[in-house]
């Protein structure tokens, strides 16, 4: 019998790729992978100053974020071996809601980045790795253990820290974490709706149509509210699409077959920071005690969300 501990039980990024992904990871080196998973968080959460730099509004930025890095996806696809075949109308109906789900987020997300910490924008952002375990227990017909309790409390704590200081300070920023929190519920339907077409498409192909999918809704949306599609300069877009959708992703694939959840639920804590980071440095952004506490709560339950149970 061999010695090698059992993996990890799937985490949301995992969700997303699937077995084959999963199986490519597993053979990774510990070091290695760890390293992966550091630097694609400090990708991701690069991403919604790219936003701010993009000289297009917060909907465009989200169809070209996604535009730019189709190409990448059906190459991806291809390079898989995964095939596309003969798609039926379930199938068509189901990768078309991802999209649309997809597009709600990219098109919240980016809309509350602006109106709210970076810092905030990305707990916020990710709070969709929390509400997705839900999804598993509905499904499952489980009830949550005492630690993704006690995860459920530690994340209402936080929001409302968070949302409690920013409406103190402005209610123009509070309405932006509204913003991210839609963003964030927005990603759970989209994970849903992958979830349930993956099994008979495939990943990637998958993915690429959702993706496709939402730049189709994103591209109307931006010229009717917008008006405004072209940018002047291409370099935050084609950052944001090859840093965000291809490496940052592509990094945490990588590395999240391989080690476990604890590490991985810590790990995230770079995204905040790397983003209060960015915010302190550029935009003044300061973050408080109460600011402090509310990060530190969400990103504990999202640590404990995926602690295995005993026994």
């Amino acid at each position: 019998m061999s010695d090698r501990p059992a993996p990890p039980e799937p985490i949301f990024e995992q969700e997303i790729l699937g077995r084959g992904a999963a199986a490519i990871a597993d053979n990774a080196p510990p070091g290695i992978a760890f390293a992966a998973l550091l630097l694609g968080n400090v990708v991701l959460a690069i991403g919604p100053w790219f936003v701010r730099m993009a000289d297009v509004g917060p909907l465009a930025s989200g169809f070209w974020r996604l535009a730019l890095a189709i190409p990448f996806l059906f190459l991806i696809a291809r390079g898989s071996g995964q095939r596309f075949g003969r798609i039926g109308p379930g199938l068509w109906a189901a990768t078309i809601l991802a999209g649309g789900f997809f597009a709600l987020d990219l098109g919240c997300w980016h809309i509350g980045i602006l109106h709210t910490k970076l810092a905030n924008a990305a707990l916020f952002g990710n709070v969709s790795t929390f509400f997705f375990p839900a999804y598993g227990f509905i499904v499952t017909r489980t009830l949550p253990g005492r630690w993704q309790v006690l995860a459920i409390a530690l994340a209402a704590m936080g929001t409302a820290l968070l949302l409690g200081r920013s409406y103190q300070l402005s209610p123009d920023r509070l309405a932006g974490d509204l913003f991210c929190l839609a963003a964030g519920l927005s990603y759970t339907g989209y994970m849903i709706a992958v979830d349930r077409a993956r099994a008979t498409l495939g990943t990637w192909p998958t993915l690429a149509i959702a993706t496709v999918a939402a730049a189709a809704l994103l591209l109307p949306a931006a010229l009717l509210i917008e008006g405004s599609l072209w940018p002047h300069h291409w370099g935050p877009l084609v950052a944001l699409a090859i840093g965000s959708q291809v490496v940052g992703q592509g990094l945490l694939v990588y590395a999240i077959g391989t080690l476990p959840p604890l590490i991985v639920g810590l790990a995230l804590l770079t995204q905040p920071l790397v983003a209060a980071a960015i915010g302190w440095g550029i935009y003044g952004e300061r973050l408080t005690a109460p600011d402090v506490a509310g990060a530190l709560a969400i990103a504990a339950a999202l640590v404990l969300v995926r602690r295995r149970p005993a026994g």
